[in-house]
């Protein structure tokens, strides 16, 4: 871990590690944290950045133009340096540019800046991808934040909920054992809640690759609540390692390879692509509602 970037507001604080520019921690005035506890038992994830692809590859590997590249699951922004470009009382702003490394692996010129910023109550951010080359630039993102369950104040992890801001009938998309999309299964909400339990974990991740909401609130009904949004983005994972004190809510703008998926990046589904010296934002806010 390299030395953690402070922020804070009059309400809220929150620490980011320059590696993967992942968010740490985020705590309210008396102290309390928002964020895992990240115990190695279950996983040591914060919230890392999912770039430039979401879930795993087939194979570990995908078809450009002809030839083969390795990339590992959700990419390497989440184990790359990021450069502080500027750290200013509640705002700090990170950026990772392509290198030698990262073209070694994926042969494209690109910026991914990433902001945070802290308004009151609010921790807003915001991934921006550049294309800074002369070709066309595919790729995916997404967010991985994994926030405490129970949150600070809540009484059992057995009454926290998911609420989604719209009806979300639609069937939810499940992974096998190399995390690639296999198989449909009927939705768990019931009148836009998700009830959550571990047992919904079993295996693994709940997906939505068609979600109508962009909004979701998480939390004890009447207690402790976290509002969040992501308009950019139009997938929702929803993860944890069954056991954990944490949740995972995931927005997305990619997915995993589907099983037996053998075309062309470009095809895969959930990769969007730039014109050369465009760019792109994804945005996701967390509003914190203390008990």
């Amino acid at each position: 871990m390299s030395e953690l970037v402070a922020i804070a507001s009059q309400e809220l604080s929150a620490r980011i590690d320059p590696l993967g520019a992942e968010l740490w921690s985020l705590t309210d005035q008396q102290g309390r944290e928002y964020m895992t506890d990240a115990d190695p038992a279950f996983w040591s994830g914060h919230a890392p950045l999912l770039f430039p692809i979401v879930g795993a590859l087939n194979g570990g590997r995908y078809r450009l133009d002809g030839t083969e590249y390795l990339l590992p699951k959700h990419g390497f922004a989440r184990v790359s340096p990021f450069e502080l470009i500027q750290q200013a009382g509640s705002r700090a702003l990170f950026r990772l540019s392509d290198n030698e490394a990262t073209r070694s692996v994926y042969p494209f010129n690109f910026a991914l800046e990433m902001e945070f910023v802290l308004e009151g109550l609010t921790l807003s951010m915001t991934a921006t991808v550049r294309n800074s080359g002369s070709a066309l630039l595919p790729f995916s993102f997404g967010f991985h934040p994994a926030f405490a369950w129970p949150l600070p104040g809540g009484v059992t992890k057995e009454v926290h909920t998911i609420t989604f801001a719209k009806d979300e009938p639609q069937a939810i998309r499940r992974i096998d054992a190399e995390g690639l999309i296999a198989r449909n299964e009927a939705s768990p909400i019931k009148d836009r809640q998700l009830m959550l339990t571990s047992e919904l974990f079993e295996d693994d991740a709940l997906i939505w690759d068609e979600l109508a909401s962009r909004r979701v609130s998480y939390g004890e009904p009447g207690g402790t609540t976290l509002d969040i949004a992501f308009p950019d983005t139009p997938m929702l994972g929803i993860w944890q390692k069954p056991g954990a004190r944490y949740i995972c809510i995931e927005p997305w703008a990619g997915l995993a390879d589907p099983a037996g998926f053998e075309g062309d990046f470009r095809t895969k589904p959930g990769v969007m692509e730039l014109e050369p010296g465009s760019a792109r934002s994804f945005r996701m806010d967390v509003a914190v509602r203390p008990r």
